[in-house]
């Protein structure tokens, strides 16, 4: 399936449609996969795991079928078993999940970025795991979202923040412009001078946004839809104009909406048909965006 064409929004199962890109395609890979609900997911029954010997010199070397060697030259099943022991229900979300970031590392290109996009309870278990698959080398930020909007909690801090956890390709070669990114207010304008007040700052790895306005002009009625303003920042800093963004799950489609308006190529992918039906009527205006339809485990 060669990036040669419009972008594209295709309904299915996205290990249906994965294998079918060329390796290195994206330079830009967002998930915000559905955080672990305990609903029952397929599997796939070949496994793709990363070598990381202790002293490797070739920090981007491709995941190899049947690997068992992890991170710092630990055995990956080691690392699963210990996790496994601390909470017995991750098993199932990261059997969900590991073949799909497999993919992702496969088509990321080698200037590429990974941004998976977790609810705080999964955040530290995948974070040990994508050292094991991606390296620990490649692992460059850890980006707390914080909002405050709902219902607060009584007995404890209330929880207000998403993880986003940025993995690279290879860390002597992706690509990061922090000039592209829309810069935001000082929080104490009055420590800096009026010239950098004007201009405002540079964002860093935590981010204040709002959540969608259920009454704004961004809703689209998804329950999970993401605000445009964080994609947006994703997008400028990891990606030139012209180059390919893939989110494959795509929800509402802020992904490919954002990467419309910077001018980027996108790919998105979801097996949801609310999903689909949502970002039909998001995308009706826009020209060269192309619906497919891969049948497949879906439909089984």
């Amino acid at each position: 399936m060669a990036l040669d064409g419009p972008d594209r929004i295709i309904h299915a199962d996205n290990l249906d449609v994965l294998p079918a890109f060329p390796d290195s395609a994206f330079t830009l890979v967002y998930l915000d996969p559905p955080f672990n609900t305990g609903r029952a997911q397929s599997r796939q029954s070949m496994r793709h795991v990363r070598i990381v010997e202790p002293d490797a010199s070739d920090e981007a070397s491709a995941p190899v079928v049947g690997a068992v060697t992890g991170f710092a030259g630990k055995r990956y099943e080691r690392i699963r078993g210990d996790l496994l022991r601390y909470d017995d229900r991750f098993d199932d979300y990261w059997g969900f999940l590991e073949p799909r970031l497999v993919e992702a590392w496969r088509l990321l290109a080698d200037d590429g970025t990974l941004y998976l996009h977790l609810d705080y309870r999964e955040a530290h278990y995948a974070k040990v795991l994508l050292d094991a698959l991606f390296g620990r080398e490649c692992f460059l930020n850890e980006i707390v979202w914080a909002y405050d909007y709902g219902a607060k909690a009584k007995r404890k801090w209330p929880t207000k923040h998403d993880t986003i956890l940025v993995y690279v390709k290879d860390p002597q070669r992706y690509w990061f412009d922090s000039s592209a990114v829309d810069r935001e207010p000082y929080m104490a304008p009055g420590l800096v001078t009026p010239e950098k007040a004007a201009n405002g700052k540079l964002p860093t790895d935590v981010w204040w946004h709002t959540i969608v306005s259920p009454t704004g002009r961004e809703k689209t009625g998804y329950p999970t839809q993401k605000p445009e303003g964080i994609l947006r920042r994703i997008v400028q800093a990891s990606t030139r104009e012209g180059d390919w963004v893939l989110d494959f799950f795509a929800g509402s489609g802020t992904t490919g909406a954002v990467a419309t308006a910077l001018g980027r190529r996108f790919v998105l992918v979801d097996e949801n048909p609310e999903a689909i039906e949502v970002m039909r009527r998001r995308f009706a205006g826009v020209a060269g965006v192309e619906f497919d339809a891969v049948q497949g485990r879906m439909d089984a």
